[in-house]
């Protein structure tokens, strides 16, 4: 296997106040690298080693897909938010695509909704589906990828992603997230993708 978690794309202390240091270096550090660790060990010396992540995801079942798909979501997760972002989408796809969802308001109050409304651990998504977009959840480590559905943002709601900073008030998480985290360039990116 040749693959290795990506490096975050922002310091561990980058989100503060919003995201604290401690709460990354636990849920990157702990969380997202124990998975790959897991998925090393899994596949070591067997074929699927040679797969590359998402062949894997769409490929395998058990405890094989479930830390790889927890490397992917991770990895698509940290990349959608940076120091400063979040608030409406500025001009350009990222906000033809919100208004396509009712608008700003709208999408930020759905997105909020639908993550709360996730019993258990997942995700929630906004995902281009038959080329419109939608908000949906996951559970666990489910993904799109094993879709149609094409991903362009997430948001972890396991309960290591806000714990620390939030307790147990995942709506104050999902709101933090979308008023100030959510990286726009990167929902743009794979909009044009």
């Amino acid at each position: 296997m040749d693959f290795e978690v990506a490096p975050l794309p922002y310091s561990k202390d980058a989100l503060q106040p919003v995201m604290s240091q401690e709460t990354l270096e636990f849920h990157y550090e702990k969380h997202h690298k124990g998975y790959m660790t897991k998925l090393k060990a899994a596949i070591e010396g067997k074929p699927e080693a040679s797969k590359s992540l998402v062949e894997l995801i769409r490929s395998s079942s058990g405890g094989v897909f479930n830390n790889a798909a927890q490397v992917y979501n991770h990895t698509f997760f940290w990349d959608g938010m940076k120091p400063s972002g979040g608030g409406a989408p500025p001009a350009g796809v990222a906000l033809d695509l919100i208004n396509k969802l009712g608008g700003w308001t709208k999408f930020r109050e759905e997105w909020i909704n639908v993550g709360a409304s996730r019993f258990g651990s997942g995700y929630v998504w906004l995902v281009l589906e038959a080329g419109e977009p939608k908000i949906i959840s996951t559970a666990n480590a489910e993904t799109p990828l094993t879709t149609a559905a094409k991903p362009i943002l997430t948001a972890d709601v396991w309960e290591h992603a806000y714990y620390i900073d939030h307790r147990n008030n995942r709506n104050a998480f999902l709101e933090a997230y979308c008023d100030k985290l959510i990286n726009w360039d990167f929902v743009a990116t794979n909009l044009q993708s």
